[in-house]
């Protein structure tokens, strides 16, 4: 069924005294499977809102069970006495949160991955996003067969703007009135996920190469549902609605909100009724790092994305006066700019001024004309507005280092003026320069584009990290992939080129690196087009990479070893999650026993399976007893034992042996030691046991993994210990 988008939206004249009483609540009824129309205007005509113009925002189908509406807080009150409603409550504003990342990821043009998943053909990806840019070449439908039968969307650009490439485009809101990005961010992540091969793209010369998403033969469909920066909850849904009913294969949900209960968080509550119609659900988990419990997005039939580093570096470094180098980075780099020649360099926060240390643009004097600028990032404004501040206050350059918490990322983004970007450790060098001489200098020397960084993959310090709130025995987030420092699509040249449709950006965030996976999901259905939606999951977390390209544990931006709930699983591998060999699998329906266990009543249930539970005739498991991936527990004193189910996707006649990597403090005991499968398709089960061990040194929490070998396969599952 299509959703009714009314689009009828209040102005001061219909509304008369009433408008400053008037918000946009989203209101949850008991499902009913026949006559929606008349069941939603049983609550809206009892209420005051039929007393004038339609009031109603959309009337959902297949996200809840209800509808959003103007609404003033007596309405409301009307609703509640009307047997059948269940919620009410007002909207939430929710943020949004590659030239060479294929080659990163070791997707390689007629080879591998790439060949074996025909480039992602046939699978429709749905974004929910700022919009599209469809004149954009990483949107050419050349070489796209038309989409498969079952789509049923429509374009809502004008006529001749979606192809084969670009087959669906929707707006939900009032901003604009159509598909088209202002933000960027809508045109970037999907680009990322399936834009196809453009040569030549860079960002002022740098990142120069070929520019695909990740699955560039696949399909894309953008539902608009964000304005500049925020989006709203009414609108969220409704595009997830729209969504599921037009028949996309996979969702890509680069934006999130604070932790909350599954049942009052739309995401949560849209992923899951995806999920039963087949859909994936990729989403980002969140900016929020590096302290913990900041995710979002953390259900366990979502994939919940985190962000890593490229091993390519846009390098501009740092040459003081004293002969020390600092390497930062930064996309623009002016030829013109005297490298070798040393300008003076100053401090503005040197007062302990907040607003001078963060470059604010009303706290820089005359002072810092003709001289190198030291800024500290932070404040309200972004980084490139920074260097605006430095510049129009008659700066030459930039030097912009990070606050503590941000360790060693470093961002190459275009800036207004000679700068670049390093990380805390050498900020505290500049300023230690600086206090040692009364006649500090500096210039920047611009190295471009330097491929081969080794510690590749790091966590960025932004990324958001577990453990989760919402769920703590679910391990989160469930996997990390390249989100710092990517190239891909934007509707107009920062460069302020006229003369092309090929403009690029590079811009940082879980926003990034969450399409990177959603394309690789895209990848995995069309090759293995009988998985589910966890099947797929499992088949990417159990075979991530746990080390970077030395052969050292993966690292956080503090370049030390990074914890599970920075890495999840770890860095996705895309030529192993193509052949996994075993997969965790979960049917729907075993969702159930795990809400029920989450002590949520029947009624918050209902909200998530839009039909009536009762959690009393259910089964109710634990957390860690969901046939998950990972594993993340709280152990006490008492043993705590749990049954973890396989499925054969590899070979048949195959025999898998268990590797147990033990946690300081933790006696992990599996039974069975070796899983034995005849046929493919087959399932085994094991039981994991978690005792408390006396010897070793006990911290308050412990780490490791069990993995299964075969003679062709490893499927490794991480396990995160808190001790109770």
């Amino acid at each position: 069924m299509c959703i009714f988008n009314f689009h009828q939206f209040l102005t001061a004249k219909n509304l008369g005294p009433r408008q400053d009483s008037l918000e946009t609540f989203i209101v949850h009824v008991e499902a009913k499977p026949d006559a929606l129309d008349s069941w939603y205007n049983l609550f809206l005509s009892a209420s005051s809102v039929a007393s004038s113009q339609p009031h109603i925002l959309y009337r959902y189908r297949n996200v809840i069970s209800g509808f959003a509406a103007k609404l003033s807080a007596n309405d409301v009150k009307v609703m509640q006495q009307i047997p059948g409603f269940v919620s009410a409550r007002p909207e939430r504003v929710y943020p949004l949160h590659t030239t060479h990342s294929p080659d990163f990821l070791g997707l390689i043009q007629n080879s591998g991955f790439w060949n074996s998943s025909r480039y992602g053909k046939g699978i429709i990806i749905g974004l929910l996003d700022s919009g599209i840019s469809p004149g954009h070449p990483s949107f050419s439908d050349q070489g796209m067969m038309p989409p498969p039968g079952k789509w049923k969307g429509t374009c809502e650009f004008n006529s001749g703007a979606c192809n084969n490439k670009l087959i669906g485009a929707r707006y939900f809101g009032t901003e604009n009135g159509t598909p088209s990005d202002e933000e960027g961010h809508g045109t970037h992540t999907a680009a990322t996920v399936a834009g196809n091969f453009v040569r030549g793209a860079n960002l002022f010369g740098n990142a120069n190469g070929t520019a695909v998403g990740m699955a560039p033969l696949a399909h894309l469909a953008m539902y608009k549902v964000c304005g500049l920066q925020n989006c709203l909850e009414s609108d969220i849904i409704a595009g997830m609605d729209a969504a599921i009913n037009d028949g996309v294969d996979v969702l890509s949900i680069s934006l999130g909100g604070q932790s909350s209960p599954f049942y009052d968080d739309t995401i949560a509550v849209g992923a899951y009724r995806a999920m039963e119609k087949g859909i994936f659900v990729s989403c980002s988990a969140g900016n929020s790092g590096p302290s913990d419990h900041t995710l979002s997005n953390e259900a366990p039939w979502i994939l919940t994305v985190g962000a890593s580093t490229l091993d390519r570096k846009i390098r501009a470094t740092v040459a003081l006066g004293n002969n020390q180098e600092l390497d930062g980075e930064s996309a623009f780099q002016p030829k013109d700019f005297p490298s070798t020649k040393k300008f003076e360099l100053i401090f503005p926060g040197g007062n302990n001024d907040d607003a001078a240390r963060f470059c604010s643009a009303d706290a820089l004097t005359e002072d810092v004309r003709g001289k190198i600028v030291l800024c500290e990032l932070g404040g309200s404004t972004s980084r490139v507005e920074q260097g605006e501040a430095v510049k129009n206050a008659g700066g030459v350059a930039m030097i912009l280092m990070n606050q503590n918490d941000l360790g060693y990322t470093t961002l190459a983004e275009a800036h207004v003026l000679p700068a670049t970007h390093i990380s805390y450790a050498d900020g505290l060098k500049v300023k230690a320069y600086l206090n040692s001489t009364s006649k500090p200098t500096a210039t920047i020397v611009f190295k471009g584009t330097i491929i081969g960084d080794d510690r590749a993959p790091v966590v960025a310090g932004f990324s958001s990290r577990g453990p989760s709130q919402a769920s703590p025995g679910i391990l989160k987030p469930d996997i990390i992939g390249p989100g710092v420092n990517i190239l891909a699509a934007w509707p107009v040249s920062v460069e302020n080129k006229t003369n092309t449709e090929s403009t690029f950006n590079i811009i940082s965030g879980t926003s990034m690196s969450c399409p990177h996976l959603s394309g690789i999901a895209a990848l995995l259905k069309s090759s293995h087009p009988d998985w589910s939606p966890a099947a797929i999951k499992s088949a990417i977390m159990t075979t991530a990479d746990e080390v970077n390209h030395r052969g050292n544990p993966v690292e956080d931006e503090r370049l030390l070893p990074a914890n599970v709930f920075a890495t999840g699983s770890g860095h996705v591998n895309t030529s192993r999650a193509n052949n996994p060999g075993l997969v965790y699998d979960i049917e729907p329906n075993e969702y159930i026993s795990y809400l029920c266990g989450l002590n949520y009543t029947n009624q918050q249930v209902g909200i998530i399976l839009q039909r009536q539970v009762d959690c009393s005739k259910e089964s109710r498991i634990l957390e860690p007893e969901l046939n998950y991936p990972s594993f993340s527990i709280v152990l006490g004193s008492t043993p705590q034992t749990y049954t973890r189910t396989v499925t054969n996707v590899g070979e048949p006649n195959s025999t898998y042996d268990v590797e147990i990597i033990s946690l300081a403090g933790v006696t992990i005991n599996v039974k069975p030691t070796k899983l034995s499968f005849l046929n493919v398709g087959q399932k085994l089960s094991y039981n994991v046991t978690f005792t408390q061990s006396t010897s070793g040194t006990k911290t308050d929490f412990a780490q490791g993994f069990i993995k299964w070998n075969s003679s062709k396969h490893s499927a490794r599952s991480p396990i995160a210990v808190v001790f109770g």
